[in-house]
């Protein structure tokens, strides 16, 4: 097989785009400049609701900046799905209360199936039948996935009692609020709402430090490792495509490099949001926890994507019955939600595939906790790192069918990891020697270095239930930053390196795509 030569790729500029990216000059020295001063300038003037409303505008603007034509759609969601909470909270569970709930719900889901997935269900129908339909190819929408579920959330909350209450500028303020709106984590109001209550309207020094420390750490690991990774990866996606064939080291390399370009890009992402709103004061729940290293899959996903997990358990998983209704409609229920968890993610058979493989990975471990003798489950549990490995390698064999474009080019990558016997001195002489230090380096930050959290446990940075830290470490005292002149000039080195490769390589966030 004719191999990638990596290093073509490592100082290749991805293309720089007009978006106003987290990781855009236009964002960091324009965009959130402007919009911090002027919401702090506003609320001792004009006080906190013109605050909000200045926010809700300036976020618009950001949505707008990506796409104006639907900036009408976000704005109708938004009011509609308003004034049908209103509804719900003033009449309950009266008729006309469970009338709302339903029209919201399916008005919602409605909006989301025709944009995101009207093109591929006209696609199925095409592939089975001789009709062959014609219509406009749909662009979806940017976030509609995120600020779909997000209010969602918010109607049945509304009619389980949990919301009491509600303002129209918090509300509208909350679900545009631009540091989540694109790509999470997704808002619970009844999180956010105490939270109005106690907001100072003023800058506080920790909540911009520790924001823009978090920050630019996010914006290190999307414009300095994970887009470095997707360089790696990428290209060797694409030959396993073409070619249908890829070799054992070419196929570990891709899979890995995914892996980690997944993660320190996600990772990256949700740091940012984090730090960006708490510098405006706001604390928003944490989306994202080490999930590497995670020793079950179940584990894993109360570590990945948190909100999106805990959507998904709270709001299809619970309704289907959960475990309730014995073992048999409890794998049901599992695989049924973890299949439209990957179809979440986007309209095609592998995502949906992704998600029927970690609902079998769900059940096998479910059904492996009820059935072992507990002297055996505690025995594994003392083997926690073989458990996290195993499990991570689990994962891997995920994210390629997440990552490949269709199922050929999975199997192509999957078989390739699969010829362990082909390992040999030449195919490993194939890549240069920076390529495995730097996936040795990434593995070894994903499993044994802190995260931001841990970091910056003391400031409390994000929402973070004491069951979460129970999954991590309790933090070391020693990783807690105090701010020191060392940390202040290792992040401002960070910086300074960012902003110079950003010059000529700037990238999407992977979760925009969902």
């Amino acid at each position: 097989m004719h191999h990638v030569n990596v290093s073509d790729y490592i100082d290749a500029p991805k293309g720089a785009t007009s978006a106003m990216l987290f990781n855009s000059y236009s964002f960091i020295f324009i965009f959130l400049p402007v919009t911090l001063v002027g919401f702090y300038l506003i609320r001792p003037i004009a006080g906190g609701n013109m605050a909000l409303l200045y926010g809700f505008v300036c976020s618009v603007g950001f949505y707008a900046y990506w796409n104006v034509n639907y900036v009408p759609l976000l704005l109708f969601s938004v009011f509609v799905n308003y004034g049908i909470g209103a509804v719900i909270l003033d009449r309950g569970h009266a008729p006309l209360g469970r009338v709302a709930l339903f029209v919201g719900v399916a008005a919602n889901l409605a909006a989301l199936a025709y944009f995101k997935y009207a093109n591929f269900l006209i696609d199925q129908i095409d592939w089975l039948s001789d009709v062959r339909l014609t219509q406009a190819r749909i662009i979806l929408p940017l976030a509609i996935s995120f600020y779909t579920f997000q209010q969602i959330a918010y109607l049945v909350d509304c009619w389980r009692g949990q919301i009491s209450e509600n303002t129209f500028l918090r509300y509208i303020f909350l679900v545009t609020f631009f540091p989540h709106l694109i790509a999470g984590p997704i808002v619970r109001f009844r999180e956010i709402a105490p939270q109005f209550i106690t907001f100072a309207g003023k800058a506080q020094a920790v909540n911009l430090a520790v924001g823009l420390a978090v920050f630019i750490i996010g914006l290190t690991k999307k414009v300095l490792i994970a887009d470095q990774f997707g360089l790696i990866a990428s290209p060797l996606f694409v030959e396993a495509q073409k070619l249908g064939y890829i070799d054992v080291v070419s196929a570990w390399v891709a899979s890995l490099g995914y892996t980690l370009q997944l993660y320190f890009d996600f990772s990256g992402y949700s740091d940012m949001a984090i730090g960006l709103a708490d510098m405006f004061g706001f604390r928003l729940a944490v989306n994202f926890l080490s999930p590497y290293k995670s020793a079950s899959i179940a584990e894993f996903w109360r570590r990945w994507h948190v909100t999106l997990s805990r959507f998904l358990r709270d709001y299809l998983y619970f309704p289907l019955g959960g475990n309730r209704a014995g073992k048999g409609r409890t794998y049901i229920n599992l695989m049924v939600t973890m299949a439209l968890g990957g179809l979440w993610h986007g309209a095609a058979w592998t995502f949906i595939a992704w998600g029927m493989y970690h609902g079998t990975l769900l059940a096998l471990h479910r059904g492996w906790r009820a059935a072992a003798p507990r002297s055996w489950l505690s025995a594994v549990a003392r083997l926690r790192p073989l458990c996290v490995v195993v499990t991570f390698l689990f994962v891997v064999v995920g994210w390629v069918l997440f990552r490949a474009p269709d199922f050929t080019t999975a199997g192509v990558i999957l078989s390739g990891m699969a010829r362990i016997a082909e390992f040999s001195p030449d195919l490993i002489a194939s890549y240069p020697a920076e390529v495995y230090a730097e996936i040795a380096a990434g593995l070894l930050a994903c499993w044994f270095l802190p995260n931001v959290y841990q970091v910056f446990y003391r400031y409390r940075p994000a929402l973070i239930h004491t069951n979460q830290f129970g999954m991590v470490r309790p933090p070391d005292v020693r990783w807690q930053t105090m701010f020191s002149s060392v940390e202040a000039a290792a992040l401002s080195a960070a910086f300074v390196a960012c902003i110079y490769v950003m010059r000529s390589s700037i990238s999407e966030f992977l979760y925009f795509m969902f």
